[in-house]
């Protein structure tokens, strides 16, 4: 009512039947121009259904002229719209203003006053109206006023003189005050309407999908899906080992094990493991078998019925149960009719809702489903079943109703939703399944019963055998976390290195995951009491999946290899060179672990920025027995200068915001420095060096820049230090070592990066979704020509806005971890159209290119809401009519936005368009070449280093 049917209405009420099940489209297109009166909304049914129900007559504008009940089928076929079917009479009204206050008037006004609770506190006769055949049916246009007035609801039946001529006047004032009052109707072609009766088959119908193509299967784990027939429907249950269900069939609140077999045509509910004995050997067909909770006389009591599919519940007729004639089942069981009614009872009321089948207590054990199933089959026991069910106390339908414990049926009920719920989360984590979690810790925590759901978490991740398995069930303990807290007590994001949490870290970090997951939990417990502290727990808890995902990046160190050469001399200078890269589809799917659970696919561009290579460092050995570092904008100008003359100066390098932390995890990745060793730093170096090392590094883009700088950054360094020291490394094997670097300096990150500015061109990554982690390359040819179009038509725009979004790679994880419908779709786009974006260049199409583009963008905001800063949507808005399609680099957040320009040679028309643009800040434009040379390594001559230039 409040998102489907209601929206659009104008004031006035709604009134809903509550005897019905609707199914509404999400938009049912019911247009409320020139309204007024009253309104009804009527759902599609088929001609045989419409016999036992009311349906409307209309005429073309949809003004309402009649409404039958249990029409003829001349009057029914005078309904049948043109697609076949005919609008059923709903339940649900739309009362304008004006006619709901014509009919609130009549109610201090006799008889109507009758109605309402003030008419029977006055002493006025009972009356009973109905809502369709009473209030609607005299707006109805074809009505006539005698043949209202004379006319009788069908829900009264026959009555008495006096009730009909109390009725007659009831009837003549609502057609005084209501008559004038028209009566359309909206009808939703696209819905379906179901009422709900007392027969077991139009129920199951309703619940089952008779039809469908396979079982549906509702807040339930079921180990054998495929044991479930087409058509059946299992709801809240868990479902151990073989339980075979047939078609139609229903199974809800039940936790059974096999092996079980439910024929077709059955609901069972309420069922525990403890009753599934009961059902072994045994094959259902037609029958409805339920446990209730009971309260006899303030005991709690578990009780069963069963009765058949097939059964009439009406008084009237000569009744069946189990689907048979009752005749039939005292022949069968040895049961008589005195035992289940009085002897005094009139044949009429012998019947099945009174029939006292259901045993509620016995006197020397409990319970079970064994207790009416035995009535099944013919006796071959001596009559034992018999004689226990005759000593059993027992009540009818009737009777039970009272005795129903419904809050210990919910409490039951909610037990075994979380009890499948955990069933299913391990199973989820265990199988690598790309199912969310996250419904069900919200369902935990609102429920107030977190505790079992973070003791099944912990034993998942204690028992995992993969890296990537126990990192997502800690990752769902932060979730569970964070959710308690409620949204206070701070940011998600944020650091991790509490000294309290250090001692499961170390645990981690040593690869004992049982111990570190218990010292996890031991320490977590100290830190529930309120929202900060909860939150600050999330954070170490993401900080443990870090220590993980960082193991199993670890893994490329398989790939990494040098070779020895010949050591260059003393004060020889080695120089790597970079140019930077342009992202061009991917992104994201490279950054473990997406790398390695789902597969990485990435097209970049190694590119140089206004015809520099602009990323480079350079190594030499020095006489010293040191390490002499700095770090700069440009090759002649360092403006941070480190010496490290002991291993103590080299302990900070896995903190990323230490002075030359980068250059300090290349020595220790390079091998050239055991932080942990013995021997003392001056030791190791004259050792195996004869002396110490001196390292520079430089980059000429922006910090924040989005192009890749830090990653490849790290490559110059390795592959200029390893070539100092006399190995030389591979491209391929510097990739991987860069990630090994990354994951050491503990600022993780994926592979593009280095992929993009290390080799040359145009190239595609990929990686398996498997570790070890391998990263492969593979060159994108062109046509020919097709580079300098490129570089034509290519733009990077410095947005001015420093990439401030750290907290964006987190949030990306905690997305996958929690494995989002729309962020695991959107992975899997990245990778689809990396080769789609690799298609577009072989082809040359640069308006094929601009797609690529514009909807990688959109793919980056939705894994990562937040990097496009108003800024820059306002100057890619300004850009859009120019370019083919635009992007910014990288994560977004700010850096260089790049542009694949309509028109070539761009640059100085855009920074016209740009420059009549207000409040954009500090922007440039920048020309950009593909590079088709990569890393470049070259040895120069040899300078004097007598002492260390630094202070």
């Amino acid at each position: 009512m409040t998102y489907r049917l209601g929206p659009g209405s104008p004031p006035g009420v709604w009134v809903c039947s509550t005897d019905m099940l609707l199914s509404v489209p999400v938009n049912p297109g019911i247009s409320w121009d020139s309204f007024r009166g009253a309104r009804v909304i009527a759902l599609p049914g088929s001609l045989a259904y419409a016999r036992n129900h009311g349906v409307y007559l209309t005429d073309p504008q949809g003004l309402v002229l009649d409404i039958y009940y249990q029409g003829t089928e001349a009057e029914i076929q005078r309904c049948v719209r043109p697609d076949g079917r005919v609008p059923l009479v709903s339940g649900v009204v739309f009362f304008s203003v004006e006619t709901a206050e014509r009919l609130l008037a009549t109610h201090v006004s006799p008889p109507l006053d009758a109605c309402t609770y003030l008419g029977l506190d006055s002493g006025a006769r009972p009356v009973q109206l109905s809502l369709f055949f009473d209030i609607l049916y005299c707006m109805a246009e074809n009505v006539t006023r005698e043949d209202f007035l004379v006319g009788r609801p069908p829900e009264l039946g026959q009555g008495d003189a006096d009730v009909a001529g109390y009725l007659q006047s009831a009837r003549a004032q609502l057609w005084r005050e209501l008559r004038d009052q028209p009566l359309t109707m909206a009808y939703v072609s696209n819905g379906s309407y179901s009422y709900m009766t007392s027969s077991a088959t139009e129920f199951l119908h309703s619940l089952a999908r008779p039809g469908a193509p396979g079982a549906q299967i509702v807040h339930s784990q079921v180990e054998e899906q495929q044991l479930l027939a087409a058509g059946s429907s299992v709801v809240s249950c868990l479902l151990e080992g073989p339980v075979r269900l047939g078609p139609g069939s229903v199974l809800q609140h039940c936790h059974l094990r096999g092996p079980i077999h439910i024929g077709a045509g059955c609901m069972v509910s309420g069922l525990d493991i403890a009753h599934s004995e009961a059902l072994h050997g045994r094959e259902l067909h037609d029958l409805v078998l339920q446990g209730h909770h009971t309260r006899l006389h303030g005991s709690l009591g578990h009780a069963f019925t069963l009765v058949g599919r097939l059964d009439s519940w009406e008084r009237q007729g000569a009744g069946t149960y189990l689907n048979v004639p009752w005749s039939e089942f005292f022949k069968r069981t040895g049961v008589r009719a005195w035992d289940l009614w009085d002897p005094d009872t009139p044949p009429a009321e012998c019947c099945l809702p009174s029939a006292r089948l259901f045993p509620v207590l016995h006197p020397s054990r409990d319970l079970g489903p064994q207790d009416l199933l035995w009535m099944l089959d013919r006796q071959e026991d001596g009559g034992e079943a018999l004689r226990a069910w005759r000593a059993s106390w027992r009540l009818s339908w009737e009777q039970l109703q009272p005795c129903l414990d419904r809050a210990a049926t919910l409490a039951s009920r909610r037990d075994l939703f979380f009890r499948q719920a955990l069933h299913k989360a391990r199973h989820v984590l265990e199988a690598r399944q790309d199912l969310s979690l996250r419904p069900l810790i919200w369902a935990a925590v609102r429920e107030g019963c977190p505790r079992p759901l973070l003791a099944t978490l912990d034993q998942v991740a204690a028992g995992a055998g993969d890296p990537g398995v126990a990192a997502r069930a800690l990752a769902c303990v932060a979730d569970v976390l964070g959710c308690m807290a409620e949204g206070r007590g701070g940011l998600r994001s944020g650091p991790a290195a509490n000294p309290e949490w250090m001692r499961p870290f170390s645990y981690l970090e040593c690869g004992d995951l049982a111990a570190g997951v218990e010292a996890l939990a031991q320490e977590r417990d100290k830190w529930l009491s309120r929202p900060a502290l909860l939150v600050r727990a999330a954070r170490h808890y993401e900080g443990a999946g870090q220590i993980l995902i960082r193991q199993a990046v670890m893994s490329a160190q398989h790939f990494v290899s040098t070779e020895p050469v010949e050591l260059p001399g003393l004060g020889q200078w080695v120089v790597a060179e970079c140019p930077a890269r342009v992202d061009f589809s991917g992104g994201w799917s490279d950054t473990p672990p997406l790398a390695y659970e789902l597969g990485g696919a990435v097209l970049g561009l190694a590119v140089r920025v206004d015809g520099r290579r602009p990323i480079g460092a350079r190594a030499r050995r020095i006489p010293e027995p040191e390490l002499w570092l700095a770090v700069g904008p440009r090759q002649d100008e360092m403006t941070v200068k480190i010496v490290c003359r002991c291993l103590a100066d080299l302990r900070d390098y896995c903190q990323p915001h230490a002075p030359g932390a980068l250059l300090k995890a290349a020595f220790i990745c390079a091998g050239i420095v055991h932080v942990h060793s013995e021997l003392q730093l001056n030791e190791q170096l004259l050792r195996t060096f004869g002396g110490g090392f001196e390292l520079h590094t430089w980059s000429e883009l922006p910090h924040g820049s989005g192009l890749g700088t830090s990653s490849i950054l790290a490559g110059t360094a390795l592959a200029a230090l390893q070539r100092a020291a006399g190995r030389v490394v591979g491209t391929e094997a510097l990739i991987h070592a860069v990630l090994h670097l990354e994951q050491v300096l503990t600022t993780g990150g994926g592979w593009q990066d280095q992929v993009g500015g290390l080799m040359p061109g145009i190239k595609v990554g990929r990686s398996q979704a498997q570790l070890p982690l391998k990263v492969e390359v593979e060159e994108v040819t062109v046509p020919e020509g097709f580079v300098q179009k490129l570089n034509d038509h290519l733009l990077l725009v410095y947005t001015g806005k420093t990439r401030l979004a750290r907290n964006l790679l987190q949030d990306v994880l905690r997305s996958w971890y929690a494995r989002l419908p729309a962020v695991v779709q959107n992975a899997h786009s990245l990778v689809q159209q990396t080769e789609e974006c690799a298609e577009a260049f072989r082809q040359g199409s640069l308006p094929l290119l601009g797609q690529c583009l514009t909807s990688y963008w959109e793919q980056k905001k939705l894994m990562a809401p937040g990097c496009e800063p108003l800024a820059v949507r306002r100057m890619m808005d300004v850009l859009a009519p120019h370019v083919h399609g635009q992007s910014l680099a990288g994560a977004g957040g700010g850096g260089f936005l790049y542009l694949l320009t309509k028109e070539p040679q761009q640059k100085e028309a855009l920074e016209a368009v740009l420059a009549k643009t207000e409040g954009l800040g500090n922007y440039s434009i920048h020309l950009v070449e593909v590079d088709t040379q990569g890393l470049s390594l070259k040895l120069l001559g040899t300078e004097a280093s007598t002492c260390c230039p630094f202070p």
